[in-house]
């Protein structure tokens, strides 16, 4: 949730961008900034910015595993030993040379 007092202006942001950085670095909140009103950007400090990055990739992560658990409860799935094996198959017949690209000495 945005508080009132992590808005401000563009104008205010450039006029006073240190003071404006030491707080986002004290409060570890975001920054709205305006043009007329209206919000244009959103400033972070960079632990904050690490931490949603961190947030957005475990929740991506649980994204994906769920759409897997959903995937294999539909049938659409292979259970891990037969996935396995399949992929080592396909590997191993990868590694053989082929005939073809010999040639007779």
């Amino acid at each position: 949730m945005i508080h009132p007092d992590d808005i401000t202006s563009l104008t205010d942001f450039k006029r006073d961008t240190s003071a404006h950085i030491r707080r986002l670095r004290k409060t570890g909140r975001p920054q709205v900034l305006t043009i007329n009103g209206k919000a244009v950007a959103v400033v972070l400090d960079s632990k904050a910015y690490q931490k949603l990055a961190a947030l957005i990739d475990e929740v991506e992560t649980l994204a994906g595993i769920q759409r897997g658990l959903e995937s294999f409860e539909r049938g659409e799935g292979l259970p891990a030993r037969q996935a396995l094996e399949a992929t080592l198959a396909r590997i191993k017949s990868a590694r053989r040379p082929s005939k073809r690209g010999k040639r007779a000495a």
